[in-house]
């Protein structure tokens, strides 16, 4: 059966995945989801000076949170509280910080004075470093200033030299004495105000130096004997003003930010509010109603309990007759601000918070459900039940999630080689991806291509029918074009010159047909290569190969286009220059059927009749070759475009490719931005799931 540590910590090692990897709940990326919302947790609400600082300090036994007037908490804290068996050293770290522990003897703040050393200070008088005791300078100079007010702390990586010789001897005799001059409260506290410090620092990192907050979390892991295994959120306190130096928007900023963590079903909430206020007016009691209005995750607790007015005490409170919880509200006792002045040991304040329970006759039949080590085991305990419940949803949340990220990934393609040969082998399959789809949209896999065969069928068919040779061929321009061929000598048979002049003529229309038989499929074709870009999954990585794919495409069509037109143009060319002969033979042969064919030219030579006839002969003429060109023109367009775009759209496209350098070909493989952040993202969703599932994995437990 899982134990409480392993499963509290199980939550804790996931949460700190999901802040290294990006999600930190509700406010991150909308286009996943999150995680951190499915993980309980324990948030901590409360208004400015209602004693969260406090509380939290308790619970941990330490004094290590900021403080200051204001808004001193700007970004939630995570707080992961672990416990270890006694005698091990007790340590805190930052999941920012991995490397480093905050120990008693490894990166230790001292102050010289604190062994016997005398402080550095510069000189009001030389402005020389010297050492200074008790106000007296070496150089002789005495300082007006007492000798607190140079009290400076040394740390072991200093960069002026005299500074690295004074650690070294200081660190050297602490590690002996395993003391500092003034014993272990100097050195507690100092070590506890690097805690601090570094909580400060990392705030201003993101927020700057300004009262800005931000909802990126900061994770802190205390490993100490004397702390229950839990994770508390620490929340920006809420307040009702914005203060000099604030934004005015900074009062809903902090309630949003707020409601973003324990508006979460998932979300255990501890509600601080004070004693010697009214419970009605108790800014963490009102929020948290309106996002649990049946109070089923939310504590109640009361600070302050010993600032309150005398006569007066908050048993209604705590015994649930004000304001009804179905957990039980709990009673804590902080220091006082004179207690946190003189650094009183968080040991001995936590005595006191039980002797003042034990002997007050107010409280003391509570006093085994009150106080902040009562407090702390409530919370571990209800937290670890919840944890145990919701295991199942978040790894079926999490297998469902793994699955739609791996197939995104496969969608959105492997991130690309450096080398030129990978480049290079990248670039070519990118380009086959392409060829593929272009071939099956010609073949008939995919729609297109039945476009073709719709000019060859229908579109080519009604040009010719369009042609003018009704015009060309009427009685008027016929009498024209034999009597400009005969010239001064009119024909003596049959009117060969005039014959082969509208015959030429004729002919010369089906040009246009022709051309536009090969433009047509053209456009078809450019149309195709534009779909098959769009189509090829692998090329929309890349649009700059996309765009000299089409390039390369469209010049290769052109290409094509004009070997084409040419073709067509032969074909119409080689009819002009040689006339089937035996279509005329068989003229005369007619004409005998009707008589005796010399007396019907002498007769009809120059009558209407004649020429009737000569325009019948030669329609008939210019129908059997439209008939030919009909076939004939399909089969060169094919051949010239269609054939030669299966065969070879991107040969050119491929020598040139293969003439490039590595950098040549990386910029061909210049992926879309939105792309690369979108692979980015689900590669690191993808990572904190799976990181996730292991860790639920390597943890035994029984529902």
């Amino acid at each position: 059966m899982a134990t409480m540590e392993s499963l509290i910590g199980l939550v804790n090692r996931i949460q700190r995945a999901c802040t290294a990897l990006g999600d930190h709940g509700g406010s991150g990326d909308t286009a996943f989801s999150s995680l951190w919302d499915a993980l309980p947790s324990v948030a901590v609400v409360g208004g400015q000076s209602s004693g969260k600082s406090s509380v939290l300090e308790s619970i941990v036994g330490r004094d290590f949170l900021p403080r200051g007037s204001g808004i001193v908490t700007r970004r939630p804290l995570v707080l992961q509280l672990y416990k270890i068996d006694g005698g091990q050293p007790e340590y805190a770290e930052f999941s920012h910080l991995p490397q480093r522990r905050f120990t008693d003897f490894e990166n230790i703040s001292v102050t010289p004075t604190a062994v016997g050393l005398s402080p550095i200070v510069r000189c009001e008088k030389c402005m020389k470093h010297v050492c200074s005791y008790r106000g007296v300078f070496e150089c002789g100079a005495v300082g007006a200033k007492s000798e607190k007010r140079w009290l400076m702390v040394v740390r072991i990586r200093s960069v002026l030299a005299f500074w690295e010789n004074v650690v070294r001897k200081v660190a050297a005799l602490a590690k002996k004495m395993r003391i500092h001059k003034r014993k272990g409260g100097r050195r507690d506290a100092e070590e506890r105000a690097m805690v601090r410090a570094e909580i400060q620092d990392e705030t201003d990192r993101v927020t700057g130096k300004t009262k800005q907050i931000s909802s990126i979390p900061i994770h802190l892991s205390i490993h100490s004997p004397n702390v229950v295994n839990l994770t508390l959120i620490d929340l920006p306190g809420l307040t009702k003003v914005a203060v000099e130096g604030q934004p005015e928007s900074i009062v809903q900023d902090i309630e949003n930010m707020v409601r973003s963590y324990i508006e979460k079903p998932n979300c255990i909430i501890l509600a601080i509010s004070p004693a010697n206020q009214d419970i009605a007016t108790s800014d963490a009691i009102k929020i948290s109603r309106e996002v649990d209005p049946t109070g089923d995750r939310t504590f109640g607790v009361l600070t302050k309990l010993d600032l309150m007015d005398k006569g007066t005490n908050a048993l209604d409170v705590l015994e649930g007759r004000s304001y009804r919880l179905p957990q039980p509200w709990v009673g804590i006792v902080n220091r006082s601000q004179a207690d946190i002045n003189k650094n009183v040991d968080m040991v001995l304040a936590r005595r006191k918070e039980r002797e003042y329970f034990a002997t007050s006759p107010t409280y003391g039949h509570l006093s085994s459900k009150m106080g902040s080590e009562y407090l702390a085991k409530l919370l571990s305990k209800h937290l670890e039940s919840v944890i145990r419940s919701r295991i199942p949803s978040i790894t079926s949340l999490i297998n469902k999630s793994i699955d739609e990220l791996e197939s995104e990934m496969e969608h959105l393609g492997r991130p690309i080689a450096v080398d030129e040969g990978a480049l290079l082998y990248t670039l070519l399959e990118l380009c086959r991806a392409f060829d593929k789809i272009f071939k099956e949209h010609l073949d008939g896999g995919r729609p297109g291509g039945d476009r073709i065969y719709g000019i060859f069928d229908h579109q080519l068919p009604a040009a010719l029918m369009k042609l003018p040779f009704d015009r060309h061929l009427s009685q008027q321009n016929v009498r024209r074009i034999i009597s400009e061929a005969d010239g001064y000598q009119p024909h003596l048979i049959a009117p060969e010159q005039g014959y082969r002049r509208l015959i030429e003529g004729a002919l010369n229309y089906f040009r246009g047909p022709a051309e536009a038989s090969v433009d047509a499929v053209h456009f078809v074709l450019k149309e195709l290569v534009r779909r098959s870009i769009g189509e090829t999954q692998e090329l929309k990585r890349f649009p700059s190969l996309q765009a000299e794919i089409a390039a390369a495409a469209g010049e290769a069509l052109e290409r094509f286009r004009e070997d084409s037109r040419k073709t067509v143009t032969r074909l119409v060319d080689m009819e002009s220059s040689y006339l089937t002969v035996d279509f005329f033979r068989q003229l005369p042969q007619e004409v005998e059927k009707g008589g005796n064919p010399a007396a019907a030219s002498t007769v009809d030579r120059y009558t209407e009749g004649h020429f009737r006839r000569i325009g019948s002969n030669v329609s008939s003429y210019v129908g059997m070759v439209s008939e030919t060109l009909k076939t004939t023109i399909p089969k060169a367009v094919v051949y010239c475009q269609v054939r030669q775009a299966k065969q070879s759209l991107l040969n050119h496209f491929y020598a040139q490719i293969g003439k490039k350098e590595g950098k040549q070909l990386a910029l061909l493989l210049d992926e879309d931005p939105a792309l690369m952040q979108r692979r980015q993202q689900c590669a690191k969703r993808l990572e904190l799931y799976k990181a996730a599932r292991d860790e639920i994995d390597s943890v035994s437990w029984v529902r």
